[in-house]
């Protein structure tokens, strides 16, 4: 128990210590950061160990957590605004199924 708590404090400190439960801006920094130390660190480890394997290489993946996040908020905010008139459709739509089904 006490090596699964020391664990998972660890990963807690190093994920707070490197910004990652900081701003989006210190997550997008933190992303960039581990992008660059990543695949050295993989060859380095595969010398190490004597695997002479070619990796594939990386994909370069465009993501941005600060436009994901207000993509997010403007669907909310776009389905809580429409939200009534929906509501009265699936309404009208149900009463119709009952009235249809008691003729």
């Amino acid at each position: 128990l006490v090596s699964k708590v020391t664990i998972a404090g660890g990963a807690v400190y190093v994920a707070y210590d490197s910004g990652l439960l900081g701003s989006s801006e210190q997550g997008s920094a933190a992303l960039e950061k581990a992008k660059a130390a990543v695949p050295p660190a993989l060859e380095e480890w595969m010398k190490y160990f004597g695997l002479e394997a070619q990796l594939p290489t990386v994909p370069k993946i465009e993501f941005s957590p600060v436009n994901s996040w207000n993509a997010g908020v403007r669907w909310t905010i776009s389905s809580l605004s429409e939200a009534p008139t929906r509501a009265s459709e699936y309404t009208n739509q149900g009463l119709q199924y009952v009235k249809d089904l008691i003729k």
